[in-house]
């Protein structure tokens, strides 16, 4: 551990922002990560807790402790080592992982957390600024070739795995640059690209390939969300060519909002915002929904809806205003109740801070425009009881609304590369694996990521595509050292 009196003598550290007038006129990173002796410090308040709740909160199961300790002593080199072994992307987590880590730490039963994702967020960015983060290429290869439909986290994490285990390895990617929701359902301001193909480069040297603008599929989709594809390779192609196929898309179905004036022009799903804005900063063309001088509303109180303000505020929207069906939560958890469990509390991020207007238990009723566009929003207020909904009668609502964003999370994954490839599927229409093998009803082919487990969180689809190159590995090779 670090010092032992530690978390007695230090307090919490978090990060530092660059000011909100400064950060609202571009999409630049505003995230400061600690110094090398902050950084130490917060090392110094872990605990020392004997059953470290911290790693088994964590879906990769950081070694988190041992890194800590090795920050406070002032060994990076080792604590990056320590980081890697068990997380293949901690430049992505350490920025936009929600931490589930922390709410676990046995500090946080009564005291506030040790600063976990801020110490490996200073972690990765010393060891890429040192030149630590090199190429792991395999000693040997197998022969064996393995493709991989989706470059998302899983997707990556999986190739990466396989690729130092010796197989040939190939990423297809629908779009027309690797990285999938961490690209481009991420906004800039949250997640710098740079780091994506700082990344994507180490695979490569690794021997990954990555075939951009190519559909896995039976036939090309139609205009659809963050769809660039050109080519088209069926299902029975990619099996005739290759010994194990991996399914790693992302959820992209959106839950949609079926009210009357949802067809009204400046009513759209959130990812029709944000992606083409990520394009828009990567030069790929400009973004054709602008908030610019706009009363934006903002339907879903998650992660996306958050990344919803932050850019409408970003465009000069004229105001922000997000709605939440459930109801407010409390503003501090019950610790004993709830600890080392995710706690249900109120969070409000910076783009929440960047200016918004947030309001809870309302369900929007009807949309009204004119000459096809949207123009104003009818709500209702609601009340929870025992699980259930119910409208308040008489606390309708009117405001105006000329751009809506419907960010109230994703059903499934695409469901024609699910139908095309005749995989089995469960009752939410997710493709149905377990955890100990991956694999899925069609011979070959294996799923990681939220195209099996639903919508989630990237630091799970790093676990699964870590996972599901292991259950590759062993199928391939009969054994595998690869660890789980």
């Amino acid at each position: 551990m670090g010092k032992i009196t530690g978390f007695m003598e230090f307090e919490r550290l978090s990060e530092a922002y660059l000011p909100v007038a400064e950060r609202l006129k571009n999409y630049s990173e505003f995230v400061l990560h600690l110094t090398d002796e902050q950084a130490r410090t917060q090392g110094a308040r872990c605990m020392d807790c004997g059953i470290p709740f911290c790693t088994s909160g964590c879906p990769v199961n950081n070694i988190i402790p041992d890194w800590n300790d090795l920050v406070y002593r002032g060994n990076w080199r080792e604590a990056l080592d320590v980081l890697h072994s068990t997380n293949n992307f901690p430049e992505v987590t350490g920025r936009i992982c929600p931490a589930p880590c922390e709410a676990a730490c046995t500090l946080n039963i009564n005291n506030d957390a040790v600063g976990i994702k801020s110490i490996e967020h200073a972690i990765i960015d010393k060891g890429g600024e040192n030149g630590w983060v090199v190429p792991q290429p395999p000693a040997k290869k197998t022969g064996k070739k393995v493709a991989v439909a989706g470059s998302g986290p899983a997707g990556m994490a999986a190739a990466q795995q396989l690729a130092r285990a010796g197989h040939d390895v190939t990423v297809f990617e629908k779009n027309s640059r690797i990285g999938g929701l961490m690209r481009y359902g991420i906004p800039d301001f949250k997640l710098d690209k740079r780091l994506i193909d700082w990344r994507m480069a180490q695979l490569e040297a690794e021997g990954v390939k990555f075939r951009t603008s190519v559909f896995i599929g039976k036939e090309m989709p139609g205009k659809e969300i963050a769809n660039d594809a050109k080519e088209n390779i069926s299902p029975e192609q990619l099996l005739k060519k290759f010994d194990a196929v991996i399914l790693s898309g992302g959820a992209e179905q959106p839950r949609d909002l079926p009210v009357t004036g949802r067809e009204l022009d400046g009513v759209h799903y959130a990812l029709e915002f944000l992606i083409p804005q990520n394009k828009e900063v990567a030069g790929d063309g400009r973004n054709p929904i602008n908030a610019k001088g706009k009363h934006v509303v903002v339907i879903g109180g998650g992660d996306t809806g958050s990344d919803c303000v932050g850019t409408s505020n970003r465009h000069g929207a004229l105001s922000v205003t997000q709605f939440e069906v459930m109801p407010r939560p409390p503003e501090q958890e019950n610790k004993p109740l709830t600890w080392p469990y995710w706690p249900m509390k109120l969070r409000t991020s910076s783009s929440h801070d960047e200016g918004c207007q947030r309001d809870w238990s309302i369900a929007t009723k009807k949309f009204i425009g004119n000459n096809g566009k949207v123009e104003k929003l009818c709500a209702v207020r609601v009340e929870w009881k025992e699980g259930k909904m119910s409208e308040i009668a008489g606390s309708e609502i009117e405001m105006k609304a000329d751009l809506v964003l419907l960010a109230m999370g994703f059903v499934s994954p695409a469901q024609k590369v699910l139908d095309a490839f005749g995989v089995e599927k469960d009752a939410r229409g997710n493709i149905k694996a377990d955890t100990e093998n991956y694999r899925t009803s069609k011979d070959k082919v294996f799923a990681a990521g939220d195209m099996r487990r639903g919508q989630s969180l990237v630091v799970w689809a790093i676990r699964e595509g870590r996972q599901c190159a292991r259950a590759v590995d062993e199928f391939l090779m009969g054994s595998s050292v690869l660890p789980r």
